[in-house]
């Protein structure tokens, strides 16, 4: 059987990562793991005029992490059942660089993510957050696509 202590799960607060949510408190459950959930705030970066280049909001960044902060906690307290152990971690940069560099940082066992399928020129050009921490992650993963076939109820 294998040894699961630490289970990273991305939430963006969409329908697709709160179905990654429940899988993984079933698995914290089955494992007696840590559950660790973790929302990446890419920075705000507005184009200005071309002789300033660009300029970013660190006052909105810092808007956005304060308020993630208030729902990963909310949701934890809401949905994740005495006995399970849950944090939040508040990340800024590109959600997969962030999401695998915290799996590093916490020696994780395991990434339960949500995907759902880019189509046409989107998914050639820039591929999916999921896809590229498939490819790129420290630990095995688990991806949950919409509901075609579900192991665990809602």
């Amino acid at each position: 059987m294998p040894q699961i202590k630490r289970i990273i799960v991305p939430v963006d607060f969409s329908e697709y990562s709160k179905r990654a949510f429940r899988y993984s408190i079933d698995f914290a459950q089955t494992f007696g793991a840590e559950m660790i959930l973790v929302y990446v705030v890419e920075p705000v970066i507005y184009p200005a005029d071309f002789s300033f280049g660009q300029v970013a909001l660190p006052s909105v960044e810092h808007e956005l992490q304060e308020r993630s902060q208030e729902q990963l906690s909310a949701l934890i307290a809401k949905e994740v059942p005495e006995g399970v152990h849950a944090r939040s971690v508040i990340r800024s940069g590109k959600p997969f660089v962030e999401i695998i560099q915290l799996a590093k940082e916490e020696e994780a066992d395991l990434i339960i993510i949500a995907t759902h399928g880019h189509s046409g020129i989107e998914h050639v050009l820039f591929g999916s957050t999921a896809e590229k921490v498939v490819r790129k992650a420290p630990c095995p993963v688990l991806s949950i696509r919409s509901p075609e076939r579900e192991f665990v109820m809602p």
